[in-house]
């Protein structure tokens, strides 16, 4: 019986070769569509931002949680906001898609150790949640539910703006933090009059592409997607949140907690 033979180095290196291909093809979509749908949407970042110049409180904020029901993340976020020991908590909108999930998220919201303010969202509206029981949530923190309205805290003026920018107090010498659902609607504060503006709505794209952005973006965000941005006298962070809209999809946006020492 004769010696079986092997088959030619050049052979075996062209299987290499399509199986490379074939690899690269099929895996690398795979690898992304699984870190886009199964990792990133509960992948929780925690940001540092040091703002010289303010009354030396540490912020957190947060915003967008979309809640629909997943509790285990949505106490992991507020445990993690807890352990960063904040003077205070920041919410910029959007806590629920669906008042079904209402009082569940304002029962992880009541967990938090420091006072919370916040605004409502577009979904808070659309939703047709009713804010009393939202307003009390926030008010048993220490913190308040701020619609249109403004209130002094630890010697900080925190101005609400939901469908309208507030009156600040005349003649005021105080640091002005503005929160905002929408980034576009930052630019209603002039220029010195604020301090520092907290906004959410965008998202941050939920996929962004490496050297471009966000290829689609809710409306009411203009150019401010996503990070920090400067003017003169005026200043705005967009935070990406910490829920999906639409899709439960994020890639290169992972959802984020952000901690200001201001």
């Amino acid at each position: 019986m004769g010696r079986m033979r092997s088959a030619p180095k050049s052979d075996r290196r062209g299987i290499s070769r399509r199986a490379l291909l074939r690899l690269a093809l099929y895996g690398t979509p795979a690898a992304v569509a699984g870190t886009a749908f199964g990792v990133e949407p509960h992948w929780l970042r925690v940001r540092h931002i040091p703002l010289p110049g303010g009354p030396g409180m540490r912020i957190v904020h947060f915003t967008d949680t979309h809640h629909k029901g997943d509790l285990d993340y949505l106490n992991r976020v507020m445990d993690t906001i807890n352990e960063l020991a904040p003077d205070m908590v920041c919410f910029t909108g959007d806590i629920m898609e669906d008042t079904v999930f209402l009082g569940e998220a304002l029962g992880a919201f009541a967990r938090l150790k420091a006072p919370l303010f916040g605004v409502p969202g577009n979904y808070d509206y659309w939703s047709g949640a009713p804010f009393a029981p939202i307003a009390e949530c926030f008010a048993t923190t220490g913190g308040a539910w701020l619609v249109d309205a403004c209130m002094e805290h630890e010697g900080v003026i925190i101005a609400g703006r939901a469908r309208r920018k507030p009156t600040l107090p005349k003649d005021n010498k105080k640091p002005v933090l503005a929160l905002t659902h929408f980034p576009l609607t930052a630019e209603e504060f002039a220029p010195g009059e604020t301090g520092l503006i907290l906004a959410g709505h965008s998202h941050g794209g939920q996929v962004r592409i490496p050297f471009y952005g966000a290829p689609m973006l809710p409306d009411k965000v203009g150019p401010y997607d996503l990070g920090l941005f400067h003017r003169e006298g005026w200043r705005l962070y967009v935070n990406p949140g910490i829920g999906t809209w639409q899709y439960r999809v994020r890639l290169f946006c992972r959802p984020e907690v952000t901690v200001f020492v201001w």
